[in-house]
C-alpha cells in the first residue's frame, strides 16, 4: 500500500499533535490556519464508509479533544471539522481523515460552500434516507 498518511505514521514523519493506537493526530504541510490539524485512524481504512465502527468511534473521540484543545491552547472561538469519503468527494488522500480548522472571528476565510449543488434527485432526498436508514437499522 502507498498511502501517505500510512508513511508518515510507519516512518515516524509528521508533527505529531497525539499518537495512539487507534487513531493519531498531525499537523498539515500546508495549515488553512494556525493549529490545523489532521486526525485519522491509525489503521488504514480508505473512507467514511470504510472504517468500522470502534475505529471511527475512536477518530471521533480524538476530533473532539484537539477541538477543545484549540478553544483552550489557541483561544480558538470556534472550530470546522471537514471530511470528504469517497472518489465523488474530492478526497486528496484516500486514508480517512478529519480536518479539524481553528476559528477566530477575524480570520478572513469561509470554509462553508458557497454555491448549491446542480445535481437533481427525482423522489424526496429526505423521504430516500429515512426509508434507507430504517431498512439499514431494521438488520
Amino acid at each position: 500500500m502507498d498511502c501517505t498518511f500510512c508513511h508518515l505514521i510507519r516512518d515516524d514523519a509528521a508533527r505529531w499533535v497525539a499518537r495512539g493506537p487507534v487513531a493519531s493526530a498531525f499537523a498539515p504541510l500546508n495549515p488553512l490556519a494556525p493549529g490545523h490539524t489532521l486526525v485519522i485512524p491509525t489503521a488504514h481504512w480508505a473512507d467514511i464508509f470504510d472504517v468500522p465502527p470502534e475505529d471511527f468511534a475512536h477518530a471521533m473521540a480524538l476530533v473532539q479533544q484537539v477541538a477543545a484543545a484549540m478553544r483552550t491552547a489557541l483561544k480558538a472561538g470556534g472550530v470546522n471539522v471537514l471530511n470528504a469519503s469517497g472518489p465523488g468527494s474530492e478526497q486528496s488522500v484516500p486514508h480517512l481523515h478529519f480536518h479539524v480548522v481553528p476559528r477566530w472571528p477575524d480570520d478572513a476565510f469561509s470554509t462553508w460552500p458557497t454555491q448549491r449543488s446542480r445535481h437533481q434527485i427525482a423522489d424526496a432526498p429526505v423521504t430516500q434516507l429515512a426509508d434507507a436508514m430504517t431498512t439499514t437499522h431494521a438488520r
